[in-house]
């Protein structure tokens, strides 16, 4: 008897005749199992009829004429003839067919034509599992064949969910199996399905080999990859490796890196592959420019990052990557899948790149003309420098970039700081020390004496102007925030006593005998004594330390605010590292935080409170240069009998005649016409003899970067602004594609600002069954220029290797990385005659 038993086969017939209507089933036994059998078999609501080959007539006869009514099943121990010499055909497409062996059983349960039947019965190891049946009658599997059938078997075992699809099972099967000992090929060995694998492998890929591995298939599909992103012919050593279906292996191994599930395994793999063709010794050997495009190994950003170090160190600042100038290519590589890793890499050579190029000063007359080109245009230089820094020393090993960074340290200390430094000292002594902007110690007259609403002023001990213009670009950004920024003329000495008096209401500044400064002949060291001095002027004040205000709940801030006309808050993160010699170093960290702290306060006390008005200012800026000064190279001051010496000032009865060091009345400074000493200073960025901190963090004397305090004044919006992302739409044509790899350009619809939010897009097609049929590209969408051609970005598509109808509907897509959401479906025609090669 046949593998299933009469019970069985009795309770599933049985289960068919339920119901009061009449019913047919044929029983086409091929192999006349049950033949000895169909005899015994109990039904109990139908009658058994048998078919012979040559009494068909006869029983179509019977069934359509005779007995109209009762339910039969119709044996033949026979295969079901074709249509042509089936007289029954037509009655049994009104009718049912029953049948009895594993695989035709499993097909009708399944819905699977029996036409593939012998596919189901190849597979009956794997099938003899009821879980094994339920995950793949879970797939969803719109039309059965031989191949989906394998690929349903194999992406059951690889646990893929619902989705049936060979591209996820080489993804399961690559990443969670390994490349040696692989627990799902084992699988695939045990259920019979490894000569199908390769198949699929070869049918999808193109990848076709005696003895097939996943190493080499591997291997296959990076090679194959970069023969067709790098811009010249690969080296010949990986020539036999490639693959015909380059459109298939590209969006497979972008989407691969583009996935939120497979990027850092894509990453691992990447490694791998690159270590086994010995990627950087073949990639080195070609032009450099070749490689722009192709993002496949981490080792191809370190041989681009190499060629720029090289030029920026040959000072080649016209340099190019075919179009790509060093600053593009900084912005192109950062934005592609091995940027994030780079990026501070990136960032640093970036900065560099303007360092080198716009550090060397020019000496100019007339301080009012050094004061507009420096808040114009030259405290980027200083930004750059800092943020060279900020960079570099985020590097874990910066070995290959320190000749680069001596370069930097000499062009932006000889070529600018020294050079601006001394232009400065020299022009500001002849101008008397008017520089022709407003003065700091009238801070508070200019900005606070006539404002109508509460204020509250952000004092952040050394924010000098470059910083504080980071902090003005991060407010912009801030769709509740409209910020201004200026510049005011600082006091001389350049430091925190003088500074914060000066930030004072006040009817005169004095020194005692001791240099200790006054603000109304009252002492202004502490926030309390400050607090005094300000209710003088306004009762309704009251000055705080930043960590207080920044700790404070919800109800303590509003009790703070409450009566209070004008809050001083005092914020010490730049001074505070850079004072301390052994934090010098972490000035540049410290600006960065003050910046994000001083923006989070804002918000906070906007939200919190009623406040809609703020300013940022400083007391005094700084100097910093990462290289200390010899002992050799500080001044020695001439010092009279009373004296306050600093590493940037002197505070003397008597001016300084020492070569290198300038000398000012005290009286000019602070306005006491009693006051009859003198601040002296060096003319450029040297420090004096002195005890104390550190060398490479100071501050104290004549230098933009020191003296240019700025005042950033923000008003915040209260409720809820509407804010949007940026958006992007189609600039090529695509009303016809007819190669496999096509170039598709895109506009940025408006520049980024403080209502319209940078984002990402992914970018792919797909064809009317929502079956990507191309690599994905990532495109972000964060420029900010207002010049619609710089908001231009060009990407490369490259179509699957496959079978295109210009009949059907194609569809260009973007999405919305962040949320998922479809933005835009612009529908294509696609008519490529050759897609299953190149399609050249």
């Amino acid at each position: 008897m046949a593998e299933l038993n009469l019970k069985q086969i009795t309770d599933k017939l049985n289960s068919e005749f339920v119901g009061d209507n009449r019913k047919l089933i044929f029983w086409y036994d091929d192999n006349a199992d049950f033949i000895e059998d169909i005899d015994s078999i109990e039904l109990e609501n139908a009658k058994v009829l048998h078919l012979e080959p040559d009494n068909q007539f006869y029983i179509k006869y019977f069934l359509e004429c005779e007995d109209t009514t009762t339910n039969y099943l119709v044996y033949a121990p026979f295969a079901k003839p074709n249509i042509r010499d089936n007289h029954l055909a037509d009655t049994i497409r009104y009718s049912k067919e029953f049948f009895a062996d594993r695989a035709s059983l499993l097909a009708s349960n399944l819905g699977i034509d029996e036409i593939y039947k012998p596919v189901i019965h190849k597979y009956l190891k794997f099938f003899a599992n009821k879980n094994r049946v339920s995950k793949f009658e879970s797939l969803e599997i719109d039309t059965y064949n031989n191949s989906t059938i394998e690929v349903g078997i194999m992406s059951a075992l690889c646990n893929t969910g619902k989705i049936s699809s060979f591209e996820e099972v080489i993804r399961t099967v690559l990443k969670d199996g390994g490349l040696e000992e692989n627990k799902f090929l084992d699988e695939f060995e045990k259920y019979g399905l490894m000569d199908a694998f390769w198949q699929h492998v070869d049918m999808t890929f193109g990848f076709n080999r005696e003895e097939p591995t996943l190493k080499k298939f591997v291997l296959s599909m990076f090679i194959t990859y970069a023969a067709r992103t790098i811009n010249e012919d690969i080296p010949a050593a990986w020539r036999n490796h490639t693959s015909s279906k380059s459109g298939t292996i590209i969006a497979f191994i972008d989407n691969l890196m583009n996935s939120t599930l497979y990027s850092d395994f894509y990453d691992e793999l990447s490694e791998r592959v690159y270590i086994a063709i010995n990627g950087r010794e073949n990639l080195e050997k070609l032009k450099v420019e070749s490689l722009i495009d192709c993002n496949l190994f981490k080792g191809i950003d370190e041989i681009i990052i190499n060629w720029m170090i090289g030029r920026l160190e040959a000072e080649d600042l016209g340099a190019k990557l075919g179009d790509y100038t060093i600053p593009d290519i900084c912005t192109y590589r950062r934005k592609q899948h091995f940027g994030s890793y780079l990026s501070n890499e990136y960032q640093m050579i970036d900065s560099a790149f303007y360092i080198i190029s716009q550090s060397k000063y020019h000496p100019m007359s007339g301080i009012k003309n050094i004061v507009d080109e420096y808040t114009s245009r030259l405290f980027k230089v200083d930004s750059s420098y800092r943020y060279f820094y900020y960079y570099y020393d985020q590097i874990e090993d910066g070995t290959k970039f320190e000749e680069l960074r001596d370069l930097v340290e000499n062009i932006y200390t000889n070529e600018f700081l020294n050079k601006i430094t001394t232009n400065w000292s020299k022009e500001f002594v002849d101008a008397d020390g008017d520089t022709g902007l407003k003065l700091q110690r009238r801070f508070y007259y200019d900005f606070i004496d006539t404002v109508k609403e509460r204020t509250v002023v952000i004092i952040s001990d050394a924010l000098r102007y470059e910083v504080a213009y980071s902090l003005y670009n991060n407010l912009l950004s801030d769709e509740k925030c409209t910020p201004s920024i200026t510049a005011v003329q600082g006091v001389l000495p350049s430091y925190t006593p003088l500074g914060m008096a000066s930030l004072l209401p006040h009817n005169k500044l004095s020194y005692t005998e001791d240099y200790d400064v006054l603000v109304d002949d009252k002492p202004c060291v502490s926030t309390v004594q400050r607090e005094s001095i300000l209710k003088e002027f306004n009762e309704n004040s009251t000055c705080e330390q930043f960590d207080s205000v920044k700790n404070m709940k919800r109800e303590d801030l509003r009790q703070l605010f409450t009566g209070n006309d004008v809050i001083y808050i005092y914020h010490n993160q730049i001074d505070a590292r850079g004072d301390a010699a052994n934090t010098e170093n972490e000035v540049f960290n410290a600006c960065e935080e003050a910046i994000n702290e001083i923006h989070a306060l804002i918000r906070k006390i906007a939200t919190r409170t009623s406040t809609t008005h703020f300013i940022v200012t400083a007391d005094h800026g700084f100097i910093y240069k990462r290289d200390k000064l010899c002992t050799s190279d500080k001044i020695s001051a001439t010092r009279g009998d009373s004296y306050k010496l600093g590493q940037r000032y002197l505070l003397s009865d008597s001016a300084c005649n020492v070569a290198g060091v300038y000398s000012m009345p005290l009286n000019k400074i602070i306005g006491d016409s009693k006051e009859d000493r003198f601040v002296s200073f060096p003319m450029a960025s040297d420090i004096f003899k002195s005890p104390g901190a550190g060398q490479n963090f100071v501050h104290g004397g004549c230098s933009p970067q020191e003296m240019l305090v700025p005042v950033v004044d923000i008003k915040v919006r209260k409720g809820k602004r509407e804010t949007s992302v940026a958006k992007i739409n189609v600039i090529s044509s695509l009303s016809k594609i007819t190669n496999l790899i096509i170039n598709v350009e895109f506009v940025q619809t408006e520049p980024v600002s403080d209502v319209v939010k940078e984002t990402s897009y992914k970018i792919y097609f797909v064809d009317n069954n929502e079956n990507k049929i191309s690599n994905e590209n990532i495109l972000i969408a964060d420029k900010k220029d207002s010049e619609t051609v710089n908001r231009l970005t060009k990407l490369r598509f490259n179509f699957k290797n496959g079978k295109y109808d210009n009949s059907k509907k194609y569809y260009l897509l973007i999405r919305d990385e962040k949320n998922d959401m479809e933005v835009l479906r612009q529908e294509v025609n696609i008519d490529i005659a050759f897609a299953d090669d190149f399609g050249f």
